[in-house]
Parts: structure tokens; sequence; C-alpha cells
């Protein structure tokens, strides 16, 4: 059981290769090893230093052991024997408004999210993981597959902080529940840890890691709570901050570098 918190916290041979990807950046000459392998979306660049110094990178088909090595767009440059090329990669953040639904395509031509961010690139872009349609907040899209599948497997436990507006008062006692932990049809639920944030009673806030689908909503189902709205406030440390619900944004590069090496 958990203990509960009362704080809030909110070409023939590249097709061969098959890791050559339909859009790529261009290569600076003059690019340290390191960085390029970095760039590639494999690694930072201090772990990029001790695979080459494992000797487990190879340039023009010598293996580098250099530090410092610096490489040029003519190179072919390989991280255990597979051929890496620097990839375009985008990620945007949305503020979700209701009534969106989280789908690439629709057969019944409702409203998806892919029109809201229809205009943020020229790439083809998808969303991590999913918010129902009711629900708003934070959803990121992306076309680096590798982060997505990151993000999305619960062993990673991103967090994700929900702030939800009830049909009635939230008593102490459910409200330690939410922290200690339910037994739903699909296995325990649990808040890391949730706070009452308004005067009323009616409106929680929630930490959470797990990715089980509606999860906020059955929690408060198995309590006797309908949630009125839901709204996704934060997602693996991102925020709203200064975007507008039904705007995007695209991350800066101090939070793709976040994402992608977070441990």
């Amino acid at each position: 059981m958990r203990n509960q918190k009362n704080k809030k916290s909110f070409s023939k041979k590249e097709k061969a290769d098959k890791t050559v990807p339909q859009n790529s950046k261009p290569v600076i000459d003059n690019t340290r090893l390191n960085k390029y392998i970095a760039n590639c979306g494999i690694c930072s660049r201090r772990e990029a230093d001790k695979h080459i110094e494992a000797g487990e990178v190879t340039v023009n088909g010598k293996v580098i052991m250099e530090m410092g090595y610096k490489v040029n767009s003519t190179d072919e440059i390989r991280f255990k024997k597979k051929k890496i090329v620097p990839q375009n990669f985008v990620y945007v953040l949305l503020n979700k408004p209701k009534g969106f639904i989280t789908t690439t395509n629709d057969p019944e031509d409702r409203k998806t999210v892919m029109h809201l961010v229809e205009k943020a690139c020229e790439e083809r872009i998808y969303p991590v993981g999913r918010l129902d349609r009711p629900t708003t907040g934070l959803l990121l899209f992306t076309n680096d597959g590798d982060l997505a599948k990151k993000l999305s497997h619960p062993s990673h436990k991103i967090k994700k902080i929900y702030q939800a507006e009830l049909d009635k008062p939230i008593t102490k006692e459910d409200l330690k529940s939410l922290a200690e932990g339910m037994e739903l049809e699909d296995g325990l639920a649990f808040a890391d840890e949730a706070a009452i944030v308004s005067e009323d009673r009616r409106t929680v806030g929630l930490e959470i890691h797990i990715g089980k689908n509606r999860i906020v909503r059955r929690m408060f189902a198995h309590l006797g709570y309908e949630v009125e709205k839901l709204d996704r406030v934060m997602y693996a440390d991102l925020t709203k901050k200064d975007l507008p619900r039904g705007k995007w944004r695209l991350l800066n590069p101090k939070e793709i570098s976040k994402l992608k090496h977070f441990k």
C-alpha cells in the first residue's frame, strides 16, 4: 500500500542498412564524433565517448577510439556495425482542448488532435500516448519512434500531473485511498501524490506514473465520484506555461535533450 503525501506537486546499400532515414539533417563538416552520434538519437555525448572508447564506432570502415575526433558530411559512420545518420526529428507539444479525439485517422470523420498540429511541421508526426475526448491538457507529438516507445513504456514511469474537478467534495478517507491504492479490474492503481486544491474540496491534483487507459477517471469512479473536468497540467516535466488551450509549440533543445536522456 502507498503512503499518502498531502502536498501539491505539480541507395541499395542504404536500403540494406535500413538505418538511413527518409529525412535527415545536413551534416556540418568538422563535427565532433560524439556530437554526431548524439544527433542521431543514439545516446548522450558523454555516453557516446564511452562507446567510442570501447571501439564500437567506425568512420569509413576504420575503428575510431580517439576522443575529439571530427567527421565530415562525406564520412560513413557506423555504430555497432549499423550505419547512422542524424535524423530530422520533430517534437511538438499541444495543449489539447476538449472535444478532440487522440488518433491519426478517424473513420467517423470526427475532430482529431491531428487537425490542431497539421501546420506545426512538414514531417509526419504522431501523438505519444493519448488523452480521451473530454480530457484537456498536454499531449506530445513526434516522429521519433524510439523516444515515443520509451515514454510510453510503463517501466520508465513517466510523471504525469492531472487536475480533476469532481461532482462532489472528496472526503479525507477517499483522498487517502487514492494514494494508498485500489484494486481495479486490470490491477492495482494509485496516485504517487494526491492533494485537494480548491476550498470546496471538489478539485483534486494527482501525480501518477501509471499509463493505463482512462486511469484517473476509473480511480475516481471506483470511489464513487464522477470527473466533470480533467486536465493534464504536466507531462514528463513539460508544462503548459505560455501555451494557451488549443495551441502548440516546438520543444526547445534543452527539453528535447532531457526527454532523450532521462534515466
